[in-house]
């Protein structure tokens, strides 16, 4: 892994050519990479988790932005286009470092953000952020809902077009950002309603919700997650992926991101491996496609066959994915965007291993980092979105 890993860190993301394959581009990075550095599709730019693992958090964060602000001028958009970010911290106590700088990247209008604690896979590293960026022209909305609190270094929510990229969303008080206390329900029905009146003020509602990230703290609480979340989705509920990690706010038990598209739907459940149909389920949903784009839940790929092997899960996880692509009319190719939260950073090498067997060239944009799963015996869950 160390040949691997210092290749990624002199890797710059900007020295790409572009691949064009139908509707979809990628923009590859330097290095034998698994993943490219940016991917077009439908509209929209998908950046990959960027890492620039020298100096302290500062230094880092500002690194880190500057790389994807020049992947983002070879795609044709810039960093005052990005709709959203993911970051990820490897100590909570950098959050507020972390924001001095984001502030001063994005003084105006910035984007929906979603803050959690993890690990990497690049000794010395930080932080770690992915986006998603509007291409330069494109509508790009923020929304802030009347009475909502404005000092906050994110957006609530950005729109464009029939997509609305919301920011996590934890259980506080929307017009004083006070902490709203309690156990897992009490915080659920704080977020689904705070929720619900965000996606209302720019023109959305919950049945437009088409994936979810969940980030949880304590997996035991997840059956107690999943009965406050279900009520909400009543039928054709969004893919998603619940994960295990820490949070800035040591108060918060759950943080959950949505993405929203107000494009007609059509959901799809995992096709068996003998090619019967998936059995659908009322949490979640494999697949959720909107117009030109599919939205895949975070799949495990853990049997009774492979426990504690992370290539084969990960070779399972995406013989899942394939047959999920199929089902909703896509393949391989039309990759963009994908997320891999694996249990042990000591297995990164395998799931890559089992990610190349499956996925040999012309890689989607991706990032890695480390989280707890909820999956009994999983090591590895993949999320992809699906573009033509």
């Amino acid at each position: 892994m160390r040949g691997y890993l210092t290749t990624f860190l002199l890797v710059s993301v900007v020295s790409m050519g572009v691949t064009v394959q139908g509707q979809r581009q990628l923009f590859p990075g330097t290095g034998n990479l698994p993943f490219s550095a940016a991917a077009k599709g439908d509209g929209l730019i998908y950046v990959a988790g960027t890492i620039v693992a020298q100096g302290d958090i500062k230094a880092q964060t500002k690194g880190v932005l500057d790389s994807i602000s020049q992947t983002l001028t070879k795609a044709g958009s810039s960093l005052s286009q990005v709709a959203s970010a993911n970051v990820y911290l490897k100590n909570a106590a950098d959050a507020a470092a972390m924001t001095e700088v984001w502030r001063e990247t994005f003084p105006k209008n910035p984007p929906a953000r979603t803050t959690v604690v993890s690990d990497f896979v690049v000794p010395g590293a930080l932080i770690e952020i992915s986006a998603v960026a509007i291409p330069t022209g494109g509508e790009r909305v923020a929304i802030t809902p009347a009475g909502w609190s404005a000092a906050n270094p994110y957006s609530y929510a950005i729109k464009s077009g029939d997509f609305l990229f919301m920011s996590g969303l934890v259980s506080r008080g929307t017009k004083d950002n006070v902490p709203v206390e309690g156990d897992m329900t009490t915080q659920m029905n704080t977020i689904m309603a705070n929720a619900a009146e965000l996606l209302k003020a720019a023109g959305f509602g919950l049945e437009h919700v088409v994936a979810n990230r969940v980030y949880i703290t304590d997996g035991t609480k997840f059956g107690e997650m999943n009965k406050a979340y279900v009520p909400h989705f009543p039928k054709e509920p969004p893919a998603r992926a619940t994960v295990i990690v820490g949070l800035p706010g040591p108060q918060y038990q759950v943080e959950i991101t949505m993405t929203a598209n107000r494009r007609p739907k059509q959901v799809f459940a995992t096709p068996n491996a003998d090619g019967t149909p998936g059995r659908p389920s009322a949490t979640l949903s494999s697949a959720v496609k909107v117009g030109n784009t599919v939205y895949l839940a975070g799949l495990l790929g853990n049997n009774a066959d492979n426990k504690g092997n992370m290539e084969a899960q990960t070779k399972e996880a995406l013989a899942r994915v394939g047959r999920t692509l199929t089902a909703a009319g896509f393949g391989w190719g039309d990759l963009v965007d994908g997320m891999v939260y694996i249990t042990d950073l000591a297995g990164f090498d395998a799931m890559n291993a089992g990610y190349r067997s499956v996925l040999s060239k012309d890689f989607p944009a991706r990032a890695t980092v480390k989280t707890g799963l909820v999956g009994a015996d999983g090591l590895v869950e993949i999320m992809f979105i699906a573009a033509k």
